[in-house]
């Protein structure tokens, strides 16, 4: 009898197992049994999507209408031509060589096709797709087409079990047949195979789940449960298999967060209670203005959790210009004021550079420590970036090592190993999904006599994982919805350049009206577009873990190869490169203001200086790259265009347009694309732009990017462990396992007493995510 642990090359043979490994890392019994069917087909079975995208490996059953062979029309040869029918939908098939298939694809037939999923004129077709013959009780089975790594599968099945194909048609001879995710190599059938295989070899599974949780929450056993997920008879099967497969996934996650969340009880981290007459108290007494009501409530928390001896894991989220960066400033004070120092780690040298000048002004002569006629108590600020000269970076380092330092402010260079701190008590992290958990965790390395340090991490629009992990409960939430008084929303429009260019025309006159006014404007481009390197050269919009992996990132959107920008006035230029429309807007339509340029890859000191003069007002407009989208704040500014809008994620939309009316003027953001209005681009826009709510965008980034990347799998290289659990469907599921798991992990924080669900932890979450997790 078979285990969940044993290999599947010693069950299965090689030649079946390698392509299961090559394609789906799938190596055990176990990851086989957690390749869940993603569908189940039954009589006319619909595709799982009504329009799958171009280019997906797609599987379908579907009966045979229509099967004509005709001569190619440019050269010699013929084809077989067919026509599919799925329920509600049609799909046209070809099949090359069709001697030696016409006498098996012919009208009536009742197969499974799997292939590439193409278009043409909206119609969706297969190209030469695999296929099995369904049994009908009156004929014999058939496979046929393109089978890659699978031997066993080629040629034609003469009896329910051929030798030569290797396939029980009993598996398909049911009312639900299971559709896998699948591959060109690996397809659906030869996983329902070597799933039957292993199931009439497994043994009991034991359970994991103690028999009184399964009875209070009705819930089948997990050896059921695994069999019928796989082999159900009706639709209450599946569903029952399910519910049972998806609690166990959201307990894995449950009892690794608790299991943290003890871990983080039983660090120790410098105890910061406020004290009075103390530098926090004197920065509160010079404030010029009145804090709202949220960011005194959210102050309170932080505070309350400074004074704890244990660190603080605190996720500060609020809208764009809601406040959050002097709520931080306050925190890093109550630290400086109990004897420790704070880093502030932000994902741009721009952002970098604007949080040490804005704490420097509000701190005023508070920030002027070892000058004459600094104030009592005072601290200083300290910035600390890769692009600075070895003499400043020197003075800087030496700062943050002697203490001298209260606050230091920087980019990634704050994680080199040759920074070292007098005594970290605090770590800030702006805009926290710009940085990988690994770059996080090295900072929290650099507390001494072994304490951690606190940590509080901000962002404007939480992302998919952070809204995964606050669901989850893995971090204390601290939320500022309020936006400062004063300050309007910002409008959003979406313009279709291609569907209505004068509006792109419209967009120039109205920033020269703007400008006329006395306000400024950004324009906002995907790419530099001075080189063959289309990024920004500051990982500005690059987690990372990712870079240093050289994986890809998942905003934006993958860009295609540049092309030149259009001169003609009024087009938006295609692929929009940021010097190509800063030397065309200077020429053009924007001709009679003043227009800067600021990318990523300009020197550090003509970054500082355009940024600078448009602080200024020097710069009445600034094309610019994503280096603007976080922190960067200029009251003047009003309105923002971003050109190629479509190619920018949901979340740094909404990070750029909050660079616009930040005073006391509204902001205008328009957003161009070459998209058309029924596109589903132009609609994800229209959303963006239909609300200013970031909590609510981060519930269409998650809905559109589902939550696959909970562990971080982007990032830390681990498969996705959420197959049947969504974050935006289950939180009822979420929080039932987020009690269960309280109640275990107080008894048995190691889970000592029970290994069947250590076992569950371990088989639910790889090696890798439960690192990631442990860093993050």
């Amino acid at each position: 009898m078979a285990a969940l642990s044993d290999r599947l090359d010693h069950l299965l043979g090689a030649k079946a197992a390698e392509p299961l490994a090559a394609d789906f890392d799938i190596h055990t019994v176990e990851d086989l049994l957690r390749h869940y069917p993603n569908r189940y087909a039954t009589q006319g079975a619909e595709l799982g999507e009504k329009k799958p995208p171009e280019g997906e490996h797609i599987t379908m059953v579907a009966t045979v209408v229509k099967a004509d062979v005709v001569s190619f029309k440019s050269r010699s040869g013929k084809m077989l031509r067919t026509v599919l029918s799925s329920d509600t939908q049609r799909v046209e098939a070809t099949f090359f060589n069709p001697h030696k298939v016409a006498h098996a694809i012919k009208p009536g037939v009742r197969a499974m096709f799997s292939g590439t999923a193409k278009y043409f004129r909206e119609q969706l077709q297969l190209t030469h797709p695999s296929y099995l013959i369904l049994p009908t009780g009156d004929g014999e089975p058939t496979i046929g087409g393109r089978v890659r790594g699978s031997g066993e599968l080629a040629g034609m099945a003469r009896s329910t079990q051929d030798e030569d194909s290797g396939i029980d048609m009993e598996i398909f001879d049911r009312e639900l047949i299971p559709i896998y995710p699948s591959t060109r190599d690996v397809e659906t059938w030869t996983i329902a195979r070597c799933v039957r295989q292993v199931l009439d070899q497994l043994d009991v599974v034991p359970d994991p789940l103690p028999e009184a949780t399964r009875g209070d929450l009705d819930l089948i056993g997990l050896d059921e449960a695994l069999r019928l997920v796989h082999q159900p008879e009706t639709k209450n099967d599946v569903e029952r298999a399910r519910e049972r497969l998806r609690f166990d996934e959201a307990a894995a996650l449950q009892l690794v967060l608790a299991q943290r969340r003890h871990a983080v009880d039983e660090r120790v981290a410098p105890s910061c209670p406020p004290r009075a007459g103390g530098l926090a108290a004197a920065f509160d007494a010079e404030l010029p203005f009145t804090l709202t009501d949220g960011q005194v409530a959210v102050a309170e928390e932080i505070s309350a959790d400074l004074t704890r001896p244990h660190p603080m894991n605190r996720l500060l989220q609020g809208e764009v210009g809601s406040g959050k960066t002097i709520v931080a400033l306050r925190a890093m004070l109550q630290v400086i004021d109990a004897g420790h120092q704070c880093a502030l780690l932000a994902p741009t040298e721009v952002l970098a550079a604007q949080h040490a000048r804005s704490m420097r002004r509000m701190l005023g002569d508070l920030a002027t420590a070892g000058e004459l006629g600094a104030a009592d108590h005072a601290t200083r600020v300290t910035l600390l970036t890769g692009s600075m000269s070895t003499a400043a970076k020197r003075a800087a380092l030496n700062e943050a090592l002697v203490g001298d330092a209260g606050i230091v402010i920087g980019t990634h260079a704050l994680i080199q190993d040759n920074v070292e701190f007098f005594d970290l008590g605090m770590v800030v992290v702006d805009e926290q999904h710009r940085f990988g958990v690994k770059q996080r965790d090295a900072l929290r390395g650099r507390a001494r006599d072994g304490s951690s340090p606190h940590v509080l991490v901000m962002t404007a629009t939480p992302i998919p994982r952070t809204i995964a992990m606050t669901v989850l409960g893995d971090l204390e939430t601290s939320t500022l919805r309020e936006l400062p008084r004063g300050r309007s929303p910002i409008v959003s429009n979406v313009v279709s350049a291609s569907d209505k260019p004068a509006w792109v025309d419209r967009a120039w006159a109205r920033i020269c009206e703007e400008v006329a006014e006395g306000r400024q404007a950004y324009v906002v481009c995907s790419r530099i577009g001075d080189g063959d390197d289309d990024g920004d050269g500051e990982f500005a919009d690059l987690d990372l873990d990712e870079f240093f992996a050289k994986g890809k990132a998942p905003e934006p959107a993958p860009r295609p190869s540049a092309s030149k920008a259009k001169k003609k006035q009024g087009d938006a230029p295609q692929t929009a490169a940021a010097v190509a429309v800063y030397e065309q807007l200077q020429a053009g339509p924007l001709a009679s203001v003043g227009v800067g340029l600021l990318h990523g890859r300009l020197p550090s000191d003509e970054k500082d200086a355009v940024m600078g003069a448009f602080n200024a007002g020097d710069i009445d407009v600034l094309v610019c790259t994503t280096v603007v989208e976080v922190g960067v704040d200029v009251p003047n500014a009003t309105v923002m265009v971003i050109l190629d809008a479509d190619r920018f994620g949901v979340s740094q939309l909404h990070q750029l347009r909050g660079r616009v009316g930040r005073g006391a003027h509204q902001g205008l953001c328009i957003l161009i694309t070459g998209s058309r209005p029924e596109s589903p681009a132009y609609r994800r826009l229209s959303a963006v732009a239909s609300t200013n709510d970031g909590f609510e965008l981060a519930q269409l980034d998650l809905a559109q990017r589902r939550e696959g990347d909970v562990l971080g799998v982007a990032q830390s290289g681990a498969r996705s462990t959420l197959r049947l659990l969504s974050l935006l469907d289950h939180e009822d599921v979420i929080e039932t396992a987020r009690a269960f798991a309280h109640r275990v992990v107080a008894e048995d924080p190691e889970l000592t007493r029970h290994p069947g669900l250590a076992s569950m932890v371990t088989a639910g979450l790889d090696a890798k995510g439960v690192e990631y997790l442990d860093m993050s």
